[in-house]
């Protein structure tokens, strides 16, 4: 894990790190239980890979994530990765981290914010490239 900002608070960090696990296994799992505890409820969810934009809420994503098999029910190897956390204050953070689903490696940028105790997925903007090996 990379800290982009040498003064972050450590134990903010490690409390981003513990919600972008959540989100790891959320994914991985096909879990909108451990997604819904990673995401605010009121998150949004962007991409324009392909050239066509997509914006979702919470509302929207998670049936989708409930509908598809999960990676480890297809025996697919773990790739996810956090490549950097910024703490940009006490309650404003960002992390950029990898992942795979599927033949799509995805680059997320997720905007996080520390309410109601926690801190939070607000936004998940993210850019995937296909394997074409898949």
């Amino acid at each position: 894990m990379t800290v982009v900002h040498e003064s972050a608070d450590r134990a903010a960090v490690e409390a981003i790190g513990a919600t972008l696990q959540l989100y790891f296994d959320g994914l991985y799992l096909s879990d909108t239980e451990r997604l819904a505890q990673a995401f605010h409820r009121h998150a949004i969810y962007a991409s324009a890979t392909g050239g066509a934009f997509v914006h979702m809420t919470m509302a929207e994503y998670f049936p989708m994530v409930d509908a598809r098999p999960s990676p480890a029910s297809r025996g697919e190897p773990r790739t996810d990765r956090v490549v950097s956390i910024d703490v940009a204050g006490p309650v404003t953070a960002f992390a950029r981290v990898e992942c795979s689903i599927g033949p799509k490696h995805f680059t997320d940028l997720l905007t996080l914010v520390h309410v109601d105790g926690r801190w939070q997925i607000i936004a998940k903007v993210f850019h995937f490239e296909l394997d074409a090996e898949r």
